[in-house]
């Protein structure tokens, strides 16, 4: 529907063509708002009693109307005086301004958006009397950030899909208060990438103590949500991890992140040496095999066990969970040697939460961490190489790929 041009010229010849003329807290954007909203309600109790105002059709109908309720709508205009018709029935309920409703819809994904990047009760506040003039209570804001949590547990319990080719575990520690005492407690993040090549957030789980019990916990979960078969899963070293997934995802290849055993070795060395050990570490996760890499960290040992020999021990000491990924090709090998995609995850989520002092309990954390994930995860594309990575997996493992893929 188009908007008569000439209406335009006749409002801002009328009513001013300064901005705050047209959109300031009294501008002639703000009354044509409200009066198209009151006009609206009028003409929405008409359809519902059946006759206009004054109507002689309306005598002894059964219903009528019965006066005006005033209500403040805010929105991005500020806040609107708007008065709601009434019937004498009480069974009018408008649709464009909803009888309980005090909020401009969308205005409340405003809130969620400035609480999903981290900002406060008191930030959300000030920043809405600011831009928008309007006076927000502390308590609403909570009211609208509370309103989540069921959306969190809808989401947390969702069903999955049958087979995630790459999973990834990491974890970020949040402050918060547990059994009256505010402590660091680990949050762990998966990532599904799915059949596409798409990355999913599949969950988060919280615990104070990492081990085979907690994992095998969440690994049943994942299974009851419906999820069949994972061909790799990538993890930093996670104690218990491999055991469990390998009792509930038998056929689960588990692949230690490269990265974070490096970071891990790069520990024991002196920061002037660090350049130097990285260097030589660098030709054992590179090697096209893994009979070669054997032979880089035999090389590696003879020159640095005498000053440094925990560094080789490590490596030997996890080899069986280090080399999976050389039995791949180089568009495999990029996907899964190292947890970035989480960590990077990660990394924006401990932006989100570094304004916090800590979290008042479990949910409050849960609820941030969600909404952040919902906005991150809008930026996510498919998995580079993807297609290379599906054929590969196709010729591994026919057997376990889906039906429609087989054919």
């Amino acid at each position: 529907m188009g908007i008569d041009l000439n209406l335009v010229d006749q409002l801002l010849a009328e009513h001013g063509k300064r901005p705050e003329d047209i959109a300031g807290e009294n501008g002639w954007l703000k009354q044509l708002t409200k009066a198209i909203l009151q006009r609206s309600l009028e003409g929405e109790l008409t359809d519902h009693l059946g006759y206009k105002k004054h109507d002689p059709a309306g005598y002894k109908s059964g219903n009528s109307r019965n006066g005006k309720t005033k209500k403040t709508l805010k929105g991005d205009f500020g806040e609107m005086e708007l008065e709601t018709p009434r019937d004498r029935n009480a069974t009018f309920e408008p649709l464009i301004v909803a009888k309980n409703q005090t909020r401009w819809t969308g205005f409340d994904d405003k809130i969620l958006s400035m609480y999903a990047r981290g900002m406060s009760t008191r930030d959300i506040e000030a920043h809405l009397k600011e831009i928008y003039g309007v006076e927000v209570s502390p308590g609403l804001i909570s009211n609208v950030t509370e309103e989540v949590q069921d959306e969190v547990r809808a989401w947390q319990n969702r069903p999955l899909e049958e087979i995630y080719p790459i999973l990834y575990m990491d974890a970020l520690y949040v402050k918060m208060r547990h059994n009256g005492h505010v402590e660091n407690r680990a949050v762990h993040v998966a990532i599904g990438i799915n059949m596409e090549g798409v990355k999913e957030v599949l969950g988060l789980w919280t615990t104070e103590n990492e081990g085979a019990k907690f994992w095998l916990q969440v690994m049943t979960e994942l299974k009851n949500r419906g999820v069949k078969d994972v061909f790799i899963a990538c993890v930093d070293g996670l104690k218990g991890f491999p055991e469990a997934i390998e009792a509930v995802f038998p056929k689960a290849l588990v692949q230690l992140c490269i990265v974070h055993i490096v970071r891990h070795c790069l520990n024991f060395v002196s920061w002037k040496q660090r350049r130097q050990v990285a260097a030589a570490l660098r030709p054992i996760y590179t090697a096209p095999t893994r009979e070669a890499a054997e032979l880089e960290l035999e090389k590696f040992a003879a020159q640095w066990d005498k000053s440094h020999p925990t560094i080789a021990q490590v490596w030997h000491r996890n080899w069986e969970r280090v080399t999976p990924f050389f039995a791949f090709p180089d568009e495999i090998r990029k996907i899964i040697y190292t947890t970035n995609a989480v960590e990077s995850l990660n990394m924006s989520l401990r932006k989100i939460i570094k304004t916090r002092g800590s979290f008042p309990n479990e949910e409050a954390a849960l609820k941030l961490l969600y909404l952040a994930l919902r906005n991150h995860s809008k930026r996510w594309s498919t998995v580079q190489s993807w297609r290379e990575a599906l054929n590969r997996f196709q010729i591994l493992w026919p057997e376990r790929m889906p039906a429609l893929e087989r054919r």
